[in-house]
């Protein structure tokens, strides 16, 4: 290959690293990421590639050698006795099928089964116990050493601070439970609603709300958010008997008192774990809590170990990733729509984003308060979600990508449709034309009267 060809992949490979670095900073450590994973995952996808290709240009400081991130600066560290690695991807079919290909021929059998389970995505955290009690846990940090989170854990209700005795066999004198810290959707609209009207600023989704609501040095701050814990495997266990495969590990775990990712399915055949994936996609947008796709591993442990594990993840599990329901784009302008009812109607006109196979160019901002509550300025970047067949809307602004040259938008004072005088009332959250016999009016009248 021509020296320079190797320049120009090496100048990418950095330029890739760097992003992929800062980004991670922003998402694993600052719990305020910049970009929505629409962005970040072909940009790791790239670098995987690129790697692949070319593996004598792979470095040990690689991104796609390590798993999130350092710990923050502030908290006590952690090493976990066992790795928390994380989870290779695939999206699409076939790539499943490779994937299953792959770690069939690792165990040189076919002879095995998988266990799917929806992907939450929230903050990975290992949970120590020590003769049944809770004994400290951590973050997934680097995937070697976490954060010690355990006071901010220990105000937690969602999960017991002092195991469920066993009927059958005595509970084991050391366990780590792994699971994610999750918000529910409604509470995470409650909590960026008070953070708006309190002019804070904004979590760009669920998962970065739990992440910073959990990391929070005040533990009494951590104490207000209703946080909640799915536990998804076994970690290691001392002085007792292991499972011999995942499935009966969620049922230990259930026995033990834990509520686990609901509505895992166990399957003979990668057709049925297909189906299982397109079943979550489905069900993806009427869930009250956040999934990103599906978790697929082998069940049997002894499998699982002749499958093995390759740099920062093991062969015997992947993750279905569903497209992207948030996307960044730019705010071009906003309309006013003026309602039957005379309500001035803002409406976000959008640099035009594809996400999850659909154009958006536009999205709803509700009311003026709105637009005052996100400090939506003309110009901005924005972070849009689409989801399910919910209207696009706005989630917050990206303010760290501001130049200086957005505008600040104000509200009219007439009518866009014919020019009479608009009023708001004090303590309404729209205005409204004062004209009976506006033309916009009379036809969305008309409009609603047909429908």
């Amino acid at each position: 290959m021509p020296e320079d060809q190797i320049e120009d992949i090496q100048r990418r490979l950095d330029e890739l690293r760097q992003l992929i670095e800062r980004y991670n900073h922003e998402y694993f450590v600052l719990d305020q990421p910049s970009v929505s994973d629409a962005e970040y995952d072909p940009l790791m996808r790239e670098l995987r590639e690129i790697e692949a290709r070319h593996p004598e240009l792979v470095t040990p400081e690689s991104p796609t050698q390590r798993v999130g991130a350092r710990s923050r600066a502030g908290f006590a560290e952690v090493r976990h006795p066992l790795p928390m690695l994380s989870l290779s991807n695939v999206y699409a079919e076939d790539e499943l099928r490779a994937w299953a290909a792959r770690a069939t021929r690792f165990a040189g059998t076919d002879e095995f089964r998988f266990v799917t389970e929806p992907k939450i995505d929230g903050l990975a955290v290992a949970l120590t116990y020590v003769d049944g009690v809770f004994h400290h846990g951590a973050t997934r940090g680097d995937g070697f050493t976490g954060d010690d989170i355990s006071p901010n854990l220990r105000v937690l209700s969602s999960f017991p601070k002092k195991l469920t005795p066993l009927h059958s066999r005595p509970a084991p004198a050391t366990i780590e439970v792994r699971g994610e810290i999750y918000l529910r959707r409604s509470d995470f609209a409650a909590l960026n609603d008070g953070i708006a009207n309190a002019g804070g600023k904004l979590f760009m989704n669920p998962r970065n709300a739990a992440a910073g609501s959990l990391r929070q040095k005040d533990v009494s701050v951590t104490a207000t958010r209703p946080l909640q814990l799915f536990s998804y495997q076994i970690g290691y266990l001392e002085g007792g008997a292991m499972p011999t495969n995942h499935w009966d590990a969620l049922a230990l775990l259930r026995e033990l008192g834990f509520e686990t990712s609901i509505d895992a399915a166990r399957h003979d055949s990668v057709e049925q774990v297909w189906t299982r994936c397109q079943h979550w996609l489905e069900r993806r947008a009427e869930l009250d809590f956040e999934i990103d796709g599906a978790v697929i591993k082998i069940d049997e442990f002894r499998v699982q170990n002749e499958v093995g594990y390759v740099a920062r993840e093991p062969r015997w599990a992947t993750a279905y990733k569903f497209p992207a329901i948030q996307q960044t784009t730019r705010l071009l302008d906003i309309n006013i729509n003026v309602g039957r009812t005379g309500t001035l109607n803002p409406l976000a006109i959008l640099e035009p984003v594809n996400i999850g196979g659909v154009t958006v160019s536009r999205a709803t901002l509700h009311n003026e308060d709105e637009i005052a509550r996100k400090d939506l300025r003309i110009g901005d970047t924005v972070v849009v979600q689409r989801a399910g067949d919910v209207i696009p809307q706005i989630v917050k602004v990206i303010e760290e990508r501001r130049s200086g040259d957005e505008v600040q938008y104000v509200m009219p004072d007439t009518c866009p449709s014919c020019g009479a005088p608009v009023h708001r009332e004090r303590g309404v959250a729209m205005r409204y034309c004062t004209n009976a016999a506006c033309p916009a009016q009379l036809k969305e009248r008309a409009h609603h009267f047909v429908g």
